[in-house]
């Protein structure tokens, strides 16, 4: 006895002539389509990114000087020769390091605040980063000139 492959099919013939209709109609996807992220290379994104880079570097800044520190009450002499360590041209270069993250990290942290608590300041995030951007050359070259003029001298 013939039993159809689709049950409730009352007419096998009808199933072949519309299998083969669809075998001959073949649909081809459209390529997809390439949209980039909406953060992918917006200067938003990269003063993020900054920001936790900044951040995470003043921690270990942090960290470092409370165990220097702490060095006092455990064994002085050891402390002077941490901080003798500190007195080197390369360490020098770490400080000014360490102005320009806290400086970006401060500026940066009042524009989020200003983003976060300022009814206008999400319209105008762009505008307060390129400003923040600006004040941190400006007093950054004036800081860090300051501190190499230092270094030199201490040479």
């Amino acid at each position: 006895m013939y039993e159809p492959e689709h049950r409730g099919s009352a007419h096998p013939s009808t199933m072949l002539e519309a299998s083969s209709l669809m075998s001959t109609q073949t649909e081809v996807a459209p390529d997809p389509v390439r949209r980039r992220s909406l953060y992918r290379g917006d200067p938003g994104m990269w003063s993020w990114v900054l920001h936790r880079i900044t951040g995470v570097s003043i921690f270990f800044f942090l960290f470092v000087h409370v165990l220097d520190t702490a060095m006092i009450r455990v064994n002085p002499d050891t402390y002077d020769k941490i901080i003798d360590t500190y007195k080197t041209p390369i360490i020098g270069l770490m400080e000014i390091g360490l102005v320009a993250c806290v400086l970006y990290h401060a500026l940066n942290g009042v524009r989020i605040i200003l983003i976060d608590f300022w009814s206008k300041g999400p319209k105008y995030q762009r505008q307060m980063l390129w400003t923040i951007l600006s004040v941190f050359v400006i007093v950054f070259a004036a800081g860090a000139i300051r501190m190499l003029q230092l270094l030199i001298h201490n040479l």
